[in-house]
């Protein structure tokens, strides 16, 4: 399998976590989402991914997923152990719930396309940064509320940890004060000791700049 990823981007950052969770070998091949307007808008790339983002998953037979949803998904149905979510239907309810809090009510707000949005529109560099960390602060206020007081979010490593942790990672590259979420940093200590998300961390990603 071929991964299109960008090194920070967190849609592809959980991606590489539920793979390395899944202990699955694939091939890593960057999409720069900054340099030369983007690689991400280019023809070659557009024509395995219509909506021009990553992440992309092209299988071995030659079939391209798209969405950080539908491919953890698609992973932990294909892939079932190690389970990302528990047998319990209710307990995979609140997993996913903090998956969507993140996935679908914090991220948009802040990926390349919308900040570039927001630039476009002439909305000074410092009230960006406020957008941004508003929209996080509010997410994350939930999410503490959400995750159990014990272990990662509920305890046994799953799907709401998948989502938690590169959120997490860009909190602090936007300096959101995390002071006010010791549940959430509790997980994030935890999740920076395991070798999945060590391996699937940012700062271990082929393409980050020297």
């Amino acid at each position: 399998m071929d991964l299109y990823t960008y090194y920070r981007s967190t849609s592809s950052y959980r991606v590489r976590i539920a793979l390395a969770l899944k202990g699955l070998d694939v091939r890593h091949i960057p999409v720069n989402l900054l340099k030369d307007g983007g690689q991400q808008h280019k023809a070659d790339y557009k024509a395995l991914n219509p909506q021009g983002r990553v992440p992309s998953l092209r299988l071995d037979d030659g079939q391209v997923l798209t969405q950080s949803p539908a491919i953890i998904e698609y992973l932990e149905e294909r892939f079932p152990e190690p389970a990302l979510l528990p047998p319990d239907l209710e307990a995979r309810a609140r997993q996913r719930a903090v998956a969507a809090v993140i996935g679908c009510d914090i991220h948009p707000l802040h990926n390349v396309a919308v900040l570039n949005r927001l630039r476009g529109l002439a909305v000074e560099e410092a009230q960006v940064m406020a957008w941004i960390r508003h929209w996080i602060a509010e997410g994350f206020n939930a999410v503490e509320t959400l995750i159990g007081d014990e272990g990662f979010c509920f305890g046994d490593v799953g799907l709401a940890d998948v989502y938690l942790l590169p959120q997490v990672y860009a909190a602090r590259r936007f300096e959101l004060d995390l002071s006010h979420y010791p549940k959430i940093a509790r997980v994030e200590r935890l999740a920076l000791e395991h070798p999945a998300f060590i391996q699937a961390h940012p700062d271990q990603q082929a393409d980050k700049p020297a």
